[in-house]
């Protein structure tokens, strides 16, 4: 695969009927994709009775002036481990720059950052993330299942999570009403 078909900057929508029940209309921030795998964050879904506020209890890290915004489900492995998607105007220890696009933090001090005004302008919090081995990726994306599309940053900052995946279908110029969970035979 040439660097130029990896989806690092890209989002991953899923497509109905994929026969994933985790993944039922996901949206995948993908944040690495190359040779050896691919990760990304899920921004499709939010965990029901799980903010931020409540996330930064658990680290003991008063909330100052952080919006209690919904923590979103970034996918089921190491439902455990937190990420921050996040504007490119702070960066942390671990923090990496996603093509230019956004930003992806895995360690507390981003949420330290934004509890105390100091972080990042634009974030989403998310536990867990999608993963794929070698080559695996490219395989699915070789079946129905994962529809890749443009990673427009307004689809992370300004679109409701219940409507991301509907949106950035429409951004592609699909109808998402009009799509089938199976295909025929010809």
């Amino acid at each position: 695969m040439t660097q130029a078909a990896y989806l690092t900057g890209q989002f991953l929508l899923a497509m109905p009927g994929m026969g994933d029940r985790r993944f039922d209309r996901a949206v995948i921030a993908m944040c690495a994709h190359d040779a050896k795998g691919a990760i990304g964050i899920g921004l499709g879904a939010v965990i029901g009775g799980l903010g931020f506020h409540a996330l930064l209890e658990q680290f003991e890290i008063d909330p100052g002036e952080a919006p209690d915004a919904p923590v979103h489900f970034g996918g089921p492995v190491d439902m455990r481990r937190g990420f921050v998607v996040h504007s490119l105007d702070w960066s942390g220890q671990d923090t990496i720059d996603v093509a230019g696009r956004w930003a992806l933090s895995g360690t507390i001090d981003a949420l330290r950052a934004i509890a105390d005004g100091s972080g990042p302008r634009r974030w989403v919090v998310a536990l867990g993330y999608a993963g794929w081995a070698e080559g695996q990726l490219d395989g699915e994306l070789a079946r129905p299942g994962w529809f890749p599309v443009k990673g427009d940053t307004d689809l992370l900052w300004t679109t409701d999570p219940a409507d991301r995946w509907q949106s950035a279908y429409r951004a592609a110029g699909i109808d998402p009403r009009l799509l089938v969970t199976g295909s025929g035979n010809a």
